[in-house]
């Protein structure tokens, strides 16, 4: 019987390790594949302001959210090279009076917003007053930005009377980063009513989706002549709008009133997206919600970004906990589906849409067959620096 009982125990230990040791792996390859990603994307584009295909130096939202994902890098390796290539984007841009070069407050384009939020991250080391002075230049544009009448941003001055999901992530957690940062508590009630007011005329309340995007006038073309909005749901733009929900709450103060909206909110959007998942790739399809319908195609982007908002929302107890679970898969299976390996050594992520928007010229309708036609592309920074949040995000406790 003792005998019996120490083969009993010792196998109990032994599969403890197992298991031990394959979380130990899980942890491990998440790093490692966000250094990987990181390292490829270095080595694509040498300079920063080349993300996203650009041939001249560009301010905005793409570059901005590839300094953001490489200076979280750099917060989790301490490897100088990720802090230096995010330092010198900043440092070719900024001058010593904090002016930014391609830069102009009155143009009101929320996505060059979006590009300061890594500045946050340089001037914890640095502490730089031109850092400083160029995210006062940024928040500025927020004083004075064009609003629909219940005080959410226009997405941009060309775009008048209306709220896009991508506007979320592109302002908002610059905004709250920005109340933190200079002790405004104020602030957060602006903040929060973006999302509420977003929310309020995006959400279908039959599939618990949002819409793109929401014209208060009702005069786009592209917008339902009751209700405003868009006509269909677009993966990316939950995406980016998911990733604001949670990059927010970070920051949002625990007893702020709008809080638990917020939080109800992120997790109607996260139940409703899983009914649209395809099992077999982990991945999301560019028009969410008919997957089976001709020409959609499984897009990368969208996907990534859930990752991200799944992870960080459970590992903050704003999701349940199956999310975590759903975010590991997830990105095991995007890993097959989505990631590739160069004959250079290099890894490149594939299946992501190069850009969609509404209106514009040429026409943008919201239409199926205007999202199906998008094309997408390899190493698109829209799916690069999600890839690498998300995985930092999955070894993080």
């Amino acid at each position: 019987m003792f005998f019996m009982k120490r083969i009993f125990l010792s196998t109990i230990f032994f599969c403890f390790l197992i298991i031990s040791g394959t979380s130990a792996k899980k942890a491990t390859d998440y790093r490692l594949w966000a250094i990987r990603i990181a390292d490829s994307e270095i080595k694509h584009n040498p300079e920063l302001w080349m993300a996203d295909f650009v041939k001249t130096p560009k301010w905005d939202y793409t570059q901005g959210l590839i300094a953001k994902s490489i200076m979280t890098i750099f917060e989790e390796t301490a490897d100088k090279k990720y802090y230096d290539y995010a330092h010198t984007y900043a440092d070719y841009f900024i001058n010593d009076s904090g002016e930014i070069k391609t830069y102009k407050v009155t143009d009101y384009n929320i996505d060059r917003v979006n590009c300061g939020n890594f500045l946050f991250d340089i001037y914890n080391m640095t502490k730089e007053e031109k850092i400083v002075k160029a995210i006062e230049l940024l928040r500025s544009q927020l004083k004075t930005h064009p609003r629909v009448s219940e005080g959410a941003f226009w997405h941009k001055k060309v775009y008048p009377n209306q709220v896009w999901l991508d506007g979320l992530y592109m302002g908002s957690p610059f905004y709250a980063r920005y109340a933190a940062f200079k002790n405004e508590p104020e602030l957060f009630d602006d903040v929060s009513r973006q999302f509420i007011v977003c929310d309020k005329y995006t959400r279908d309340p039959k599939t618990g989706l949002n819409y793109h995007g929401w014209d208060e006038s009702k005069q786009q073309k592209w917008a339902n002549p009751v209700t405003g909005q868009s006509p269909n749901f677009w993966s990316r733009s939950m995406g980016w709008y998911m990733m604001a929900m949670v990059d927010v709450l970070e920051y949002l103060p625990e007893n702020h009133p709008d809080r638990q909206k917020i939080i109800v909110n992120l997790n109607r959007l996260g139940n409703a997206l899983l009914q649209y998942q395809d099992k077999k790739t982990g991945l999301w399809h560019q028009v969410t919600n008919f997957p089976k319908r001709e020409g959609n195609y499984l897009e990368s982007t969208g996907t990534i970004m859930f990752v991200y908002a799944f992870a960080k929302g459970a590992k903050n107890k704003w999701l349940p906990a199956k999310f975590d679970r759903i975010a590991r898969s997830t990105f095991d299976k995007f890993l097959e589906s989505a990631v590739v390996l160069n004959e250079d050594g290099t890894y490149s992520i594939t299946k992501a849409c190069a850009v969609a928007g509404l209106g514009g010229n040429p026409y943008r309708d919201g239409s199926y067959e205007y999202y199906i036609h998008e094309p997408f592309r390899n190493d698109d920074p829209k799916v690069v620096g999600p890839f690498i949040l998300a995985a930092l995000e999955l070894i993080r406790k």
